[in-house]
């Protein structure tokens, strides 16, 4: 027997309850704002569940398109509606309606690059802060300069995993920590080039229980979140200050680092299963997400070898 059906909104709504209560700011945020989104394109109205159909659905995908929302944000909300509309459908407070969201988009894109070139990546890497560019007199872009360079030797650390790292998780040049969206926990061996970054950048703060100065709230509370929301725009500010500082051709935000790791170590004829470990993925199909855009320049780049080669009659090198 089904329960009383509820409206699309209640079904967030309690669903953004029960993450906050749980400590999942990240999470919620999402749910949040997927609620806010949903319902301005439903005019602030209530949209009852056995209501929500295909078309529905294809006018709130236009209606995202149109505020000039990527693939990527499109489908976020779309799979956020639809884990809405599941758990409706477990409580039986909805009826199960088949293929509901077979066709608006709920993949992932990448078709924007954001690696950085390998010229570039190279001379942030090479700078330490003896030798960090005179044309940087902002403190601040040096420190946002090495904390990208330690995200990038750390295997592409993301900046939410490096925002909440704990002193105790440092144990000599071994850093252990647990990813904060998969819940892998993770081991690295520091190089001398990361040691140097930690002793420049760690927390001086004795009674902080975090490994750098970048957040002063207890961890898992929502002043926490929201003090890592605001270092995050704070840091992506500073990267494309120093973007353009250094008069870099590369795109420089947070994701650049992980992005970056990912695809140098593809150049480097690293396994993608490899890399897909090393970067604590839930899956390598997420690995090949990142690698996508340049596994394609890699194949036209050997079908050109091959152009070359039928036409000059030579091997190439």
């Amino acid at each position: 027997m089904m329960m009383k059906e509820i409206a699309l909104q209640e079904m967030l709504s309690t669903i953004i309850g029960e993450l906050r209560e749980n400590g999942r700011w990240g999470t919620a945020h999402i749910y949040q704002a997927t609620l806010n989104v949903f319902s301005t394109f439903n005019n602030n109205q209530e949209l009852p569940l056995r209501r929500l159909d295909q078309a529905v659905l294809k006018r709130f995908e236009n209606h995202l398109r149109q505020r000039d929302c990527s693939w990527n944000t499109v489908s976020t909300y779309m799979k956020t509606i639809r884990s809405a509309y599941n758990r409706a459908v477990d409580l039986r407070s909805a009826r199960y309606t088949p293929r509901l969201f077979e066709h608006v988009y709920t993949g992932t894109k990448a078709d924007k690059k954001r690696a950085l070139d390998a010229a570039d990546i190279g001379s942030l890497v090479r700078g330490t802060e003896a030798d960090l560019s005179k044309s940087i007199p902002p403190q601040s872009l040096q420190k946002a300069k090495m904390l990208f360079v330690f995200m990038f030797l750390m295997r592409g650390l993301p900046f939410v995993d490096l925002a909440f790292l704990h002193k105790k998780d440092l144990q000599g040049n071994v850093l252990s920590y647990r990813r904060r969206k998969t819940g892998r926990t993770l081991r690295v061996v520091l190089s001398s080039e990361a040691m140097q970054l930690v002793r420049l950048m760690k927390n001086k703060d004795e009674d902080s229980p975090y490994l750098f100065p970048i957040l002063r709230s207890k961890d898992g509370s929502e002043a926490a979140y929201r003090e890592y929301q605001s270092a995050l725009r704070s840091f992506n500010n500073q990267l494309s200050a120093l973007r353009s500082n250094l008069g870099m051709g590369s795109h420089l935000s947070t994701y650049s680092a992980r992005h970056t790791w990912a695809t140098m170590a593809y150049y480097c004829e690293i396994h993608p299963g490899v890399i897909s470990e090393a970067m604590g993925h839930s899956s390598i199909n997420v690995t090949e997400t990142y690698l996508k855009p340049f596994h394609d320049k890699k194949i036209d780049e050997a079908n050109q070898k091959v152009i070359s080669f039928v036409k000059s009659g030579e091997i190439p090198t």
